[in-house]
């Protein structure tokens, strides 16, 4: 299956398919010099495949975690595309995660003022939302994707077989930030949460429809792509104070996006699929220290931030809110019906 960004000149196909990693040549000149950036954690065997179809490869790694979003492994990404003699013909393959596509992204679009990349995202957080639409970025001290670019892949390849691999936690984590995207536009997309089992390559592709449209509409976010943020304002806010470690990014949006749907009753729907999806609660916390990581937060327009709201299934509204209002709004917490 393929779907396609259209971003006129930046417009790139979407491969989702069971198998993809093995057809790398349908998508990708393999016989260019590529550097495969990988973390850690990324099992060898996803990149023993990938490697083998690119003979002029090399490969990166870095440590996996949050924690590497930074200037010290960017700058350490850099050097090693330097002492490889890099250049701008050159390409460059994300392979892992939203860290890993973030990362190696924000170097793909510096490095020599901008080459080539291709994103093959291996967990299902990355495959529904952050592989698609070009925002790439690293954090500065505990502020998520401070400092960062648009740069648009060459392809995506999403295939589910990688997701063998991962622990349940982490595909929760991803279906967490997929059930953001029904929330928003797709009220079909929500159902499909309902069923037993999860018909996880279903929530794939409708996640990638909806983000495909959202991105081609609006590339650098300056109006309709801001709804792909609901959950992240407080949500981020969250993740930074608890640490970045402590909860995943999925598990936060979903925090997030508590606060802001409206309808009692979509709520309680909701609560019952984070049940069933084992997702946490959102811990105490404290509003102060919340508020101080949002008035940092990139869609803070000084006064006001601008906010998502859900008031019905598959419906959005955009409102700018100013700073009490939003302190108002943790002071009742997320649990109010």
């Amino acid at each position: 299956m393929y779907i396609q960004v259209n971003l006129k000149e930046h417009s790139y196909p979407v491969r989702i398919e069971k198998h993809a990693l093995c057809h790398l040549s349908d998508l990708i000149d393999v016989n260019r010099r590529m550097a495969i950036i990988s973390d850690s954690q990324v099992p060898q065997q996803w990149i023993d495949i990938v490697r083998k179809q690119c003979p002029h490869s090399i490969v990166l790694r870095f440590p996996a975690g949050e924690a590497s979003k930074s200037f010290r492994q960017y700058e350490n990404l850099l050097k090693e595309l330097i002492q490889a003699h890099f250049t701008r013909k050159d390409a460059i393959i994300a392979l892992g995660g939203g860290v890993t596509g973030d990362l190696a992204g924000f170097v793909a679009a510096t490095y020599m003022r901008g080459i080539d990349f291709y994103n093959i995202p291996t967990t299902l957080l990355a495959q529904v939302d952050s592989s698609v639409g070009g925002k790439v970025a690293i954090d500065v001290d505990a502020y998520k994707n401070i400092v960062g670019a648009f740069w648009q892949p060459k392809a995506v390849i999403i295939d589910p077989d990688v997701l063998t691999t991962l622990p349940d936690r982490q595909i929760h984590n991803g279906l967490a930030e997929a059930l953001k995207t029904g929330l928003i536009m797709d009220p079909a997309l929500i159902d499909l949460f309902e069923q037993e089992p999860l018909p996880i390559e279903q929530i794939i592709l409708r996640s990638i429809q909806v983000k495909a449209d959202v991105v081609s509409q609006d590339e650098k976010e300056a109006g309709l792509r801001k709804i792909l943020n609901f959950g992240h304002t407080i949500g981020h806010a969250l993740e930074s104070d608890y640490g970045l470690n402590t909860y995943l990014h999925g598990e936060c949006v979903a925090m997030g996006m508590l606060f802001f749907i409206e309808d009692p009753l979509l709520k309680q729907r909701v609560l019952s699929i984070y049940q069933r999806l084992d997702l946490p609660n959102v811990p105490d916390y404290d509003v102060e220290r919340i508020m101080e990581r949002m008035l940092h937060d990139k869609k803070n327009s000084g006064k006001t931030i601008s906010v998502v709201k859900v008031p019905k299934a598959g419906t959005f509204r955009i409102d700018e809110m100013d700073m009490d209002s939003l302190r108002q709004v943790l002071e009742r917490g997320p649990y109010e019906k």
